[in-house]
């Protein structure tokens, strides 16, 4: 009745003070952004709905969530089959191996990131909205009811004493019905007894509704507590990530190394009837500044074994550089060597390269200062 009757507006309400109120707006802000956050982060850590679903029915039924491989352990496994059966000895085959090797181990980057994300920081958020929030939610419902306890017999008193003061004024005989007479003295000494009811209700209304806001305002308080815990947390997942990130970084790298490694070797085992790429593949970005190369016969093959002089005259030591053709070129990106024949550079640098006759048309020779070694095409812009 009492809720009703505020909400037509024909009933006063006990006013919470403003430390109160904004104690409360403080934990429903908590609530909603904690709620937003905890999804949003497991829709990053699983983009598939229905893998969620069946996560979230597994953890309501108290089972344990079966294994699932990720995206970068299945595109590996179906790699390296691939290289079987293409043969693990073509040039194709190996680079799927090796490929397939890295986004295995991107699989499991990715799989130790998850589990470490899902315990340091989706399960304390977890924990903030079934336990400590529905404790509070428990607690404002409670307060909720004492307040409107306290509200009613505020009412039923103010209506006690209007009673009351009524009855004391009228006359001392009055004919309220025929043949019926009330002394005003007898009435007024019943609304007297039920004004004192009404005060005794009401004083322990309000020492239960007191006891309830002091119980509320403690456990709104701790919101502060949750806030300095979830900021742990969140430390911990961005360094999650970031050794996630960094892991994957450093994987790629090193295949990119290898593929560019071995990129002259592929070239030498290829099929005679395959005719040689120009160049490998560059790194993002490299495709659009990097002019095109003349190319350079490549040395024939007797029997899948490059030809062994070729490989003398790249001997960095011993080679001469020609007597025209050389040029200046700018490294676009660092490159680390891959043994005593090759040169390291370093992004935006400027060296002289020339090309030798039997030379894989993905390296040249690079010269800086009294520095020598052969370096990837990709790794180039020449300038004129």
């Amino acid at each position: 009745l009492q809720f009703t009757e505020e909400k037509l507006g024909q009933a006063e309400k006990t006013e919470l003070d403003a430390h109160f109120e904004n104690l409360l707006a403080r934990a429903d802000s908590t609530k909603n952004w904690t709620e937003k956050i905890l999804r949003q982060t497991e829709v990053l850590l699983q983009p598939n709905p229905s893998a969620r679903v069946e996560e979230f029915l597994y953890e309501k039924l108290d089972r344990k969530v079966p294994s699932r491989v990720t995206n970068g352990e299945l595109l590996a496994q179906y790699m390296t089959e691939a290289a079987n059966d293409f043969g693990p000895g073509t040039p194709y085959g190996k680079t799927l191996i090796k490929v397939g090797e890295t986004q295995r181990r991107l699989g499991a980057a990715e799989r130790d990131f998850i589990h470490s994300a899902s315990i340091n920081f989706l399960t304390p958020l977890r924990n903030f909205l079934e336990g400590d929030w529905r404790t509070i939610s428990k607690e404002r419902r409670i307060l909720q009811n004492r307040r409107l306890d306290l509200d009613a017999c505020k009412a039923r008193l103010k209506k006690a004493k209007a009673a009351e003061a009524k009855a004391a004024a009228v006359p001392d005989f009055q004919e309220t019905r025929p043949r019926n007479y009330v002394l005003s003295a007898s009435a007024s000494a019943l609304w007297s007894d039920e004004v004192e009811k009404a005060e005794h209700e009401l004083r322990l209304t309000q020492t239960e509704f007191d006891r309830q806001a002091e119980v509320t305002r403690l456990l709104l308080e701790g919101i502060s507590s949750t806030h300095v815990n979830h900021l742990r947390c969140l430390h911990e997942f961005v360094e999650s990530q970031t050794n996630y990130y960094a892991q994957c970084y450093q994987y790629m790298l090193d295949l990119q190394q290898q593929l560019g490694r071995f990129s002259g070797t592929f070239i030498g085992n290829a099929e005679s009837t395959s005719p040689p790429p120009a160049a490998t593949s560059p790194p993002a970005g490299a495709a659009a500044t990097l002019p095109a190369v003349p190319t350079i016969p490549v040395v024939p093959t007797i029997g899948g074994v490059p030809n062994t002089v070729a490989e003398s005259v790249l001997n960095p030591n011993e080679v001469k550089p020609p007597a025209s053709g050389t040029r200046k070129a700018r490294v676009l990106y660092d490159y680390e060597a891959a043994d005593s024949t090759e040169l390291a550079l370093l992004a935006d640098e400027i060296i002289t390269v020339y090309s030798l006759p039997g030379m894989d048309p993905d390296w040249l020779i690079g010269e800086r200062g009294n520095q020598k070694g052969k370096v990837p095409v990709t790794y180039l812009e020449l300038l004129s």
